[in-house]
């Protein structure tokens, strides 16, 4: 099918240029698996799932190492959710695996709305598109690095008031959930409980704690970095005019999508080094 003839085959139009995706189901069109190469040079697998009701959008993928992540786009509570479930080296004394929690305010220029990425799902249920289960496919745009300070502390037992999915998804994060001082305050505003947010020690700066790659001591408190990147994220909208309407008047209308890759820095406090063994020196 050609692009033109594609754009005229749903309404409103969405054309996706020379976009490769392979449908992952069991029976049911339910998500999208995308392959990209991930930071460390080895081929991925996105899986990205929309679900319309409560407005979000998850995406997961396994890096090289076997670190799972999954991150939660909530639009509907302003709410972004990042979960790292990282495996241990119980030989150096880790436990088998430690689940990371971040959770900030949305930005909702990050990835498209919820039914956008729906509709994108739908057409390959519908054999629109065609699919290559073997291109690896690579963002259009290669965005900075956001770095997060995450200050304070969110007591999983009282997060489902902020966010239903935290208790299925982080709920294994007892001693590493976190977030941000400006974020909390815009939820609070919302009427969250101020119960479910405890402070964490500031800066490096002002609790005079090093950051953990420069701590010898296992055991000392220090300042912690998590780094990721997705890969490949349908990020904006493209919109085209045709000719339509009185007077030749043009009237503009989705006719594409642009990806774009995005980097996340996460800094926080943990009360032992040995909690943050990824964070060294390079």
């Amino acid at each position: 099918m050609s692009f033109r003839m594609y754009a005229s085959a749903i309404s409103p139009p969405v054309r996706i240029s020379l976009l490769v995706v392979t449908l992952v189901s069991l029976g049911i069109c339910s998500e999208l698996k995308v392959r990209v190469r991930l930071s460390d040079g080895l081929i991925g697998e996105e899986i990205l799932d929309a679900n319309s009701e409560n407005d979000d959008i998850t995406v997961e993928f396994k890096q090289g190492d076997g670190t799972h992540i999954t991150v939660v786009f909530d639009f509907k509570r302003d709410v972004r959710i990042v979960r790292a479930l990282i495996l241990g080296e119980p030989e150096r004394g880790q436990n088998q695996y430690q689940v990371l929690c971040f959770v900030s305010r949305l930005d909702h220029h990050e990835i498209i709305p919820t039914e956008s990425m729906a509709r994108l799902r739908q057409l390959f249920c519908d054999g629109i598109l065609q699919k290559n289960p073997h291109l690896v496919r690579t963002a259009e745009e290669k965005r900075g690095v956001e770095h997060l300070h995450m200050d304070m502390v969110v007591n999983v037992s009282h997060a489902g008031h902020l966010n239903t999915l935290i208790h299925n998804v982080c709920k294994e994060a007892h001693e590493g959930f976190y977030t941000r001082t400006a974020d909390t305050k815009h939820w609070l505003d919302k009427g969250i409980e101020a119960i479910e947010f405890e402070p964490l020690p500031q800066t490096v700066d002002v609790s005079g704690l090093q950051r953990c790659p420069s701590t010898l001591d296992l055991w000392q408190p220090c300042f912690c970095s998590y780094h990721l990147r997705l890969e490949w994220l349908p990020c904006l909208l493209k919109y085209c005019r045709s000719r339509r309407g009185v007077a030749g008047r043009t009237k503009p209308y989705t006719c594409g999508i642009r990806s774009c890759s995005k980097g996340y820095r996460f800094d926080y406090y943990v009360p032992h080094k040995q909690l943050c063994p990824w964070d060294e020196e390079t």
